[in-house]
């Protein structure tokens, strides 16, 4: 399972490295919160779920540019003071 992330067979599914590590946090903080996972767990640690949650293409990240350009805002000289 592990062994996946030494593959581009992952990193091309998601999208890119950077896009990969996103969702693999994301999911993460999802089943550490409680989440169910959508892939039977048998043992298997959170991050192995998650793995295999990618490569059955049962989650996917939505990297929508220009939301994320709206949280970079700029703080005002108030917030300074």
């Amino acid at each position: 399972m592990i062994q996946d992330l030494k593959s581009e067979e992952i990193v091309d599914k998601v999208g890119g490295r950077f896009k990969l590590c996103v969702l693999i946090q994301r999911r993460l903080l999802e089943l550490m919160d409680g989440a169910r996972p959508l892939v039977e767990r048998d043992g298997r640690s959170h991050l192995e779920v998650v793995i295999e949650e990618i490569m059955q293409d049962k989650i996917t990240i939505d990297f929508d540019e220009s939301a994320a350009l709206a949280r970079n805002v700029t703080p005002s000289a108030e917030s300074f003071d």
